[in-house]
């Protein structure tokens, strides 16, 4: 939980101001049930929230900012989940590892379901939320691959190509598309747990099972 969501008992209650800070970004989580981001207003957002539009702007300066915000939560459940992108351990296997990875993520795409999803999809046009998501994303290839090359270091990895973060970055496209539901990605019978296990395959040999690899996958 970062810093603006809440306070420890020992502070007290939430300003109000934390509640309509709070309000507004359960606003947009609402409405993005009901429609596609780029039908969101502020009026809109301002009138479910139950915050005067101009007490929206005191606290976000547009419904971009909301989002950001949004997904910056959605960051730090991911990096709750994954034990903040801890190393494998000495007692955990590469398939470990990448079904800690993928479980992860899974959760957290269906816990945020539909604002993961609303964004994905806006992406194409919207170049700000397109941004937002590429920032996203290249902070968390940067985390993964400095985790996978350390073990390339030590000789614990054999990804299956030198340009690790290159690969990394399909791994991690493949899986948005996936856990969002892309009938592209999950056929036409949506089958996420068989998506899941496949996804957890994919980044187990991906990483793990390349030139050099011991036929064991502990390591």
């Amino acid at each position: 939980m970062s810093a603006d969501q809440g306070v420890s008992p020992a502070a007290g209650p939430r300003s109000r101001g934390d509640r309509q800070r709070q309000a507004i970004v359960d606003a947009v989580r609402e409405l993005l049930q009901e429609k596609p981001f780029a039908e969101l207003s502020v009026s809109t957002i301002s009138d479910r929230a139950g915050v005067a539009r101009s007490g929206f702007y005191f606290y976000f300066d547009s419904k971009y900012a909301v989002l950001a915000h949004i997904l910056g939560e959605v960051n730090a459940e991911l990096q709750e989940l994954t034990k903040f992108f801890a190393p494998r351990g000495g007692d955990e296997s590469p398939a470990e590892f990448a079904r800690r990875m993928v479980t992860s993520a899974t959760l957290v795409y269906a816990h945020n379901d539909p604002v993961v999803t609303a964004c994905q999809r806006a992406r194409g046009s919207d170049a700000e939320i397109r941004d937002l998501l590429d920032a996203q994303v290249d902070v968390l290839i940067q985390q993964i691959t400095e985790l996978v090359q350390a073990e390339v270091d030590a000789g614990t990895a054999h990804p299956i190509s030198d340009e690790l973060p290159a690969l990394i970055r399909m791994l991690t496209a493949t899986t948005s598309f996936i856990l969002v539901g892309d009938s592209t990605f999950n056929g036409p019978d949506g089958d996420r747990d068989r998506a899941q296990r496949l996804l957890e395959q994919l980044w187990l040999h991906a990483l793990w099972s390349g030139p050099g690899a011991a036929v064991s996958s502990a390591p």
